[in-house]
């Protein structure tokens, strides 16, 4: 059952005015992550992706992404609209975060925008921003959406909310 949505404030979007299916869309909002004291990635080249009930979920080009930190995981996972997605660790020093991160190498034509670029989960990062915003990882083990105060929710991925 649809929850309602909440009322957005002066200056908010409702995840519940995105659309379904998801969309990608380039951004030039800048978007930094950092860890144990090393920037991951820094960009003002992301693509966000928007789908109902969701807050976005950042893909960061390559170029973008700090070398030599992602290492390829066994992982993978389908998403019905963006394709096969691939996992990725991220390693520092003896700190490894495993499948952290994940990319779509060969996404469907909708989604080539997003081709090798990596969106990583919030959660196990200690630091990551939009415009300098610290963000709050999107509720659930599964989702990537990163939660800013220009979103209002509610947010898949709290209880109950498998049916949304």
């Amino acid at each position: 059952m649809r929850p309602q949505p909440d009322t957005p404030s002066p200056g908010q979007e409702s995840v519940w005015h995105f659309p379904r299916p998801a969309i990608a869309e380039p951004s030039d909002r800048h978007i930094r992550i950092a860890h144990r004291g090393v920037c991951v990635a820094d960009t003002r080249k992301a693509v966000r992706t928007l789908e109902t009930s969701h807050p976005p979920s950042w893909y960061l080009p390559p170029a973008d992404v700090t070398p030599g930190l992602l290492r390829r995981s066994d992982r993978r996972s389908f998403c019905e609209w963006k394709g096969q997605a691939v996992y990725w660790h991220l390693v520092i020093g003896d700190d490894v975060l495993r499948d952290v991160a994940w990319s779509y190498p060969s996404p469907t034509p909708a989604f080539a925008i997003l081709r090798d670029h990596v969106a990583f989960y919030a959660g196990p990062l200690d630091r990551c921003t939009v415009d300098g915003e610290p963000v709050v990882p999107q509720p659930g083990g599964f989702y990537g959406g990163w939660i800013t105060v220009d979103l209002a929710g509610p947010f898949k991925g709290v209880p109950g909310s498998m049916g949304w």
